[in-house]
């Protein structure tokens, strides 16, 4: 999951541009080599985040070539989504001092091992071994990251190197399933990991080359991640926020199995539609930022309520392709939405504490991940796919109600953030 948004300006960003450890500069690296260094986080992000995601696009050729029902291959989303949500926090505390250079490279090597793992999987045990591994990247990069991107340029770039980084983890949730789900089906779900992998080795490599030394001047502290719980205009965005990832997840995560046996579509068109969800996606980015712009808590209640009437049109919309493109459109705009909305409800809300902001937010995007998926799991596998799209439809609505009604009246009602 994400919680960002890669077309922030300079004034949405620059809160996020303060990590939770307060960090020392890097080792004065020149603007020619600190921008490749960016480049090479930026990509590294998108390459996990995008890892994290493709099973979504290959669940039924990866349930069919390892025997298990699509139901029970849903954990390979499940199970990263549970560990991460662990990892953001835990690694942000359990890091201490330590060089984040390492602490990058370490994540990337460990990333490689995964979609090899993956790739190689005899049985379906082992994938779900793989995506544990997967799960500690996943939270790891998450919280490092952007305070790497802050360390490697001059503060009058920070903004924009934070843009960077956070711009490969968006275009990764735009595009990874697709992507994943083209590569499947011209070779196989076990050559997306293994392209996975490749991308990963020429990242790692990058990174040990251009990573300087990154020490932070001191380490976060547990309890610098206990003030979004204090606060009612950020614990109103985190219900938000996992009641509608969680409402996506039940739904998303079969998006797949949906086309090919809801709206009876070929393989070929699947995989069309599903590169039309990403371009709907980066449309929904630019929405979001003219909204969020006049009033974060807008922002959310569109988001969630367009989210809510894509996912009930699954139902209703009839087969064929034009109703599934119809739907496709509207979901991918919808949660191209996402990141922004969540992003911008946040900042807003907590101003003076925007990392701990984000660390909770991390959290509750891959609970919400991995709550959704089981729960689409379980519903699939006893009432069938559309009964999860009516679920998560429902999920999406008690959010949209939680965004309107919790977040009225404060902060994030009145206050606009400027324009992702």
């Amino acid at each position: 999951m994400s919680a960002t948004c890669p077309t922030c300006d300079d004034a949405l960003l620059a809160p996020a541009a303060q990590p939770a450890a307060v960090l020392a500069p890097a080792a004065a690296p020149s603007a020619r080599a600190a921008w490749p260094a960016v480049a090479a986080v930026s990509v590294g992000t998108f390459v996990m985040v995008s890892t994290e995601f493709m099973p979504i696009g290959l669940l039924t050729d990866i349930a069919r070539g390892l025997r298990v029902t699509d139901g029970v291959a849903g954990l390979m989303v499940t199970m990263p989504g549970v560990l991460a949500a662990l990892a953001a926090p835990g690694l942000g505390v359990a890091a201490g001092r330590l060089d984040r250079r390492t602490v990058m490279v370490a994540l990337t090597a460990l990333l490689l091992v995964s979609n090899l793992m993956a790739a190689l999987a005899p049985n379906f045990a082992t994938m779900l071994a793989a995506r544990l591994l997967l799960g500690l990247c996943v939270g790891g990069f998450w919280t490092f990251a952007p305070g790497v991107a802050t360390q490697l340029v001059p503060p009058e770039a920070q903004a924009r190197a934070v843009s960077m980084v956070l711009a490969g983890v968006s275009v990764s949730t735009v595009f990874g399933v697709p992507a994943g789900s083209l590569l499947g089906s011209l070779a196989g779900w076990r050559f997306a990991f293994f392209a996975s992998a490749a991308l990963t080795a020429v990242v790692l490599i990058a990174q040990m080359r251009l990573l300087p030394a990154l020490p932070p001047s001191r380490a976060i502290r547990a309890r610098d991640l206990l003030t979004p719980l204090t606060r009612r205009l950020s614990r109103a965005g985190l219900i938000a926020v996992v009641l509608m990832v969680m409402g996506h997840f039940a739904a998303y995560t079969y998006l797949k199995p949906l086309l090919l046996q809801v709206f009876g579509l070929s393989a070929t068109h699947v995989t069309a539609l599903l590169l039309t969800y990403g371009a709907a996606g980066f449309f929904g980015n630019f929405l979001v930022g003219t909204i969020v712009a006049r009033s974060p808590r807008l922002g959310l209640v569109a988001t969630t309520g367009l989210l809510a009437v894509a996912l009930l049109m699954s139902t209703l919309a009839g087969d064929g392709l034009v109703a599934g493109a119809l739907v496709v459109l509207a979901w991918g705009v919808a949660f191209g939405m996402v990141p922004g909305a969540a992003t911008g409800w946040m900042l807003n809300a907590l101003p003076e504490a925007p990392e701990a902001g984000q660390a909770m937010l991390v959290m509750a995007f891959q609970v919400a991940i991995a709550s959704g998926a089981t729960l689409g799991g379980r519903v699939v596998d006893g009432s069938g796919i559309t009964s999860a799209m009516l679920v998560g439809a429902a999920l999406v609505a008690g959010a949209m109600l939680a965004a309107a009604t919790l977040g009225r009246g404060g902060r994030a009602a009145e206050r606009a953030v400027s324009a992702p």
